[in-house]
């Protein structure tokens, strides 16, 4: 097994607990979690509907997977989380289909839970591989 590259990155929200942006192992890269802030406070707004807090997260998200030097098309599975699934997930899953290709989806899993850090309604969290 390769060493592992730890991540922090420039530009992206500072983390709401004691964890690295991305972490590389063999290739592949860990995106944490990332929630719908509009700043890179992690005390920040964030934007109203759901349908902003998911384009919000992905822009983080993007922040992110620049810092370590790919993009969504590298990426290979997502978590989404959802506080209020089936308010949200309808209206989440319009504007998440936008960011990928419809033949080169990654594969996805998306789950209601009770909660989430600082009172989001979304997270999402991705696997991506560098070439």
């Amino acid at each position: 097994m390769s060493d592992l590259i730890f991540h922090m990155i420039n530009g992206a929200p500072d983390p709401v607990a004691p964890f690295s942006h991305a972490v590389e192992a063999n290739g592949f890269v860990f995106i944490t979690g990332q929630m719908p802030f509009e700043g890179i406070s992690n005390t920040s707004n964030y934007p109203e509907t759901i349908e902003d807090q998911t384009h919000q997260v992905m822009k983080n998200l993007t922040i992110v997977l620049q810092g370590v030097g790919i993009n969504l098309s590298h990426v290979v599975s997502v978590r989404i989380f959802l506080t209020h699934f089936h308010e949200d997930y309808e209206k989440m899953n319009a504007v998440y289909a936008g960011y990928f290709p419809a033949n080169k989806r990654p594969a996805r899993t998306c789950v209601g839970v009770n909660g989430l850090a600082r009172d989001a309604r979304i997270e999402i969290d991705m696997i991506a591989k560098k070439n």
